[in-house]
This record gives structure tokens, sequence and C-alpha cells, in this order.
């Protein structure tokens, strides 16, 4: 389907959200990867559930495990195809992060071209190592479309192996860990939030419900 068919088909507001995931070969360890696949199906669900949001929240989904791989781009939450994802390779998540930001300026072309206003674009980087490229360029990359509003990226590591100081040279927001295996739970918190910010006018001011019971913030 074109992005201009889609469009007439619904015009609603859209707020995108880039789910950028480590699928490393770490994340086989401890049950990390059956839980992220549950948290993912959970995600849709919740999504699905809210009217609005399912109309306006736009989900792309990028993995980085050995390679970077778009699995899912844009689309509203009844077209999201999950396979669940198999851990492999190294950590390229500068390479992840570019990924993203260029997959969210193509989308802001398809809104503008299309005559459809949207949210800022969200981020959800998700890890649970350090990278293993180049990240510097990409992390300044992030957080200067961070700082010029241009995009809000959210950084969560997983388990006590992630590097929450490199994690927190990507936003201006400072990174959060999740506990244990609460991905569900960190889902239902992402949906939630979605959620309200999906039923606000595109460039309002939306708070967010506070990070508890599935995560603490990294301050």
């Amino acid at each position: 389907m074109s992005a201009q068919i889609e469009f007439a088909d619904n015009p609603e507001d859209r707020c995108p959200v880039v789910l950028l995931l480590d699928t490393s070969g770490s994340m086989m360890e401890d049950g990390k990867i059956d839980a992220l696949n549950n948290g993912i199906a959970q995600f849709k669900s919740d999504v699905l559930a809210d009217k609005i949001a399912s109309l306006r929240v736009e989900v792309s989904i990028i993995t980085f495990g050995g390679s970077v791989q778009v699995v899912h781009e844009f689309s509203t939450a009844d077209k999201l195809s999950l396979q669940p994802f198999q851990p492999m390779g190294n950590t390229p998540l500068g390479e992840a992060v570019n990924a993203a930001l260029d997959e969210i300026e193509v989308r802001k072309a398809e809104y503008k071209s299309g005559g459809v206003n949207y949210f800022r674009p969200w981020v959800w980087l998700m890890t649970d190592g350090a990278p293993t490229d180049a990240w510097q360029a990409a992390a300044a990359r992030a957080k200067q479309a961070a700082n010029d509003k241009k995009v809000q990226l959210f950084c969560v590591g997983v388990g006590r192996a992630a590097n929450m100081d490199v994690l927190r040279e990507f936003s201006n927001s400072p990174p959060m860990q999740l506990e244990g295996l609460q991905f569900s739970e960190m889902f239902r918190w992402l949906s939630t939030s979605l959620s309200r910010v999906s039923q606000a006018k595109a460039g309002d001011p939306v708070a967010l419900p506070p990070v508890q019971g599935w995560g603490t913030v990294f301050a």
C-alpha cells in the first residue's frame, strides 16, 4: 500500500515509534529473548486495545544482532507482523541508531507529502551490552536530534552487563535500567505513554507515567 492510499484511508495524526532492539547473541542468556518476544506481543495487543492509539501509533522495528535489520517498516499496530527474534552475533549499536534516525526522516517526509500531522517521533533503544562498532558519531547525531526536538530517544539497559555510561551518550534524557525480566511491564508502560501522546494535540506537552515497577532511571 502506498503512503498516499494509506493516509487517505486513515488521515489521523501519527505518533511514530521505532523499537530499536538488541538481538545479539547475549540475549539468549537468562531467558531474555523469550521475555522480549512476549513483551512485544503484549505491546501490540495493548496498542490495538486503545481505539485512538490503534489509529495513530505507528511502529517500526529495527534489530541489531550481528547485523542491522529493519524487520518492520512503519505501520499501525494492526499491520504489525511479529516473528520471534533469534539472537545472534555482536552489537552494532551505532549503525542501528543511524538506521533508526534515517527511517524516521523518510517517514516524516511521507507524512509531509501526504498532509498528515505527526507527533515528535520516539526511539525506544534497548541493549544488554555495549556497542561493538564505532558508535560515537551516531550518539552525537542522536543527542543533537533530541536537543533539536526532532526525536524523543529513550535508552534502556537490560541486565548488569549493559553499559549505562555509553547509553547516556545517546540521549539528553538519563537512561533507564530494566529490573530483571520485566519486559511486559516495560512495554505496557510504553503503550500507556504512547496512548497519552496520541490523544493529545501534536506539539502539546504530555505528562508520562512514572517509571516504576519495571525499571529505574539511571541518573
